[in-house]
């Protein structure tokens, strides 16, 4: 019987391996360019999209000035505001400069495209994580395919790794958590809680974080 289904945390060297190996993924006979699906991958972990969400982001839901996206058609039909961090929003400048040279710039226009512009759908999105995932060699030993990592767990990866920064920088959990949950799109403190996945490296921090706050309190 398989173990219960967690989600897979990727390690940074593992998602600069994804991003690497993006141009071969992506030959000639596939329709969609290499730093299409890199923007992708990087929207999924930088700003915790849903692939879904990401999917249907047009040249209007993406505000450079401000580093904002708007997220509309949710998973519970609300639209929510993500703000992008610097290096996520440096990559998608110049993912619109290059865009914005091959295909059309209305403001309901997909951000995402095929070679021919059409957007992008999940079902060749997932074809091509699958053989980015192979060429990078990122895999869960052991398992069947359907237990492989997957698109949906950069999501988890990116809230994961927002903990762990959390953690070593002394932030306020109590007040940043359900930022988090809002970020996330998350209707409750609760989902979000049950979302994140302890890995080693969080523990770690976490036990670092409460060893620091035993010893504060012993000498008090």
């Amino acid at each position: 019987m398989p173990p219960p289904f967690a989600p897979y945390i990727y390690s940074q060297a593992e998602l600069k391996r994804l991003l690497d190996v993006a141009p071969a993924a992506c030959g000639p006979c596939v329709p969609l360019d290499a730093y299409v699906l890199r923007t992708l991958i990087l929207l999924l972990y930088g700003a915790c999209l849903r692939h879904g969400e990401a999917l249907r982001l047009t040249i209007k839901d993406v505000n450079l000035e401000q580093s904002i996206l708007c997220i509309r058609e949710t998973k519970f039909y609300k639209t929510r505001l993500v703000p992008m961090g610097k290096h996520l929003n440096t990559a998608l400048r110049e993912y619109m400069q290059r865009r914005n040279l091959q295909f059309a710039t209305e403001p309901d226009a997909p951000l995402l495209c095929f070679r021919d512009g059409r957007p992008l759908s999940q079902s060749a999105v997932r074809s091509a994580f699958r053989r980015q995932r192979a060429l990078a060699n990122v895999q869960c030993a052991g398992y069947g395919g359907h237990q492989q990592p997957r698109l949906h767990d950069l999501r988890h990866t990116g809230a994961v790794h927002r903990l762990i920064a959390w953690y070593r920088s002394g932030a306020d959990l109590q007040r940043l958590l359900p930022q988090l949950a809002t970020y996330l799109g998350h209707i409750d403190l609760v989902s979000t809680q049950r979302y994140l996945t302890l890995t080693p490296e969080l523990l770690h921090e976490a036990s670092t974080r409460f060893e620091s706050y035993a010893m504060e309190t012993h000498h008090d």
